[in-house]
């Protein structure tokens, strides 16, 4: 199984952008956006950011097909738990 070999230059340049997202993070921390618009902000430089972790820094962008399909059902399964907690969540009485 050959290995590939990323580039000290795409490191670099994931590493600014990761940079730069806790910039934008710190900087919409210290504002306050109307309505729900904080949560969709925050969470939004978030997945960017994670995203960019797991793609390069876990090298699953360069893996093989099997490691893109467990990826994928983590996140499903990800997804199905968020939504039975939300459901459980939402339903409570006191909110």
């Amino acid at each position: 199984m050959s290995e590939h070999i990323v580039s000290l230059k795409i490191y670099l340049s994931i590493f600014l952008a990761l940079l730069v997202g806790t910039a934008l993070t710190v900087w919409a921390g210290l504002h306050d956006f109307p309505g729900q618009l904080n949560v969709i902000i925050a969470l939004t430089i978030a997945v960017v950011k994670a995203t960019l972790v797991v793609l390069y820094f876990m090298h699953v962008r360069y893996s093989s097909r099997l490691i893109w399909v467990v990826f994928t059902s983590a996140l499903f399964w990800l997804a199905i738990l968020f939504a039975l907690t939300l459901s459980d969540y939402w339903t409570r009485s006191w909110l």
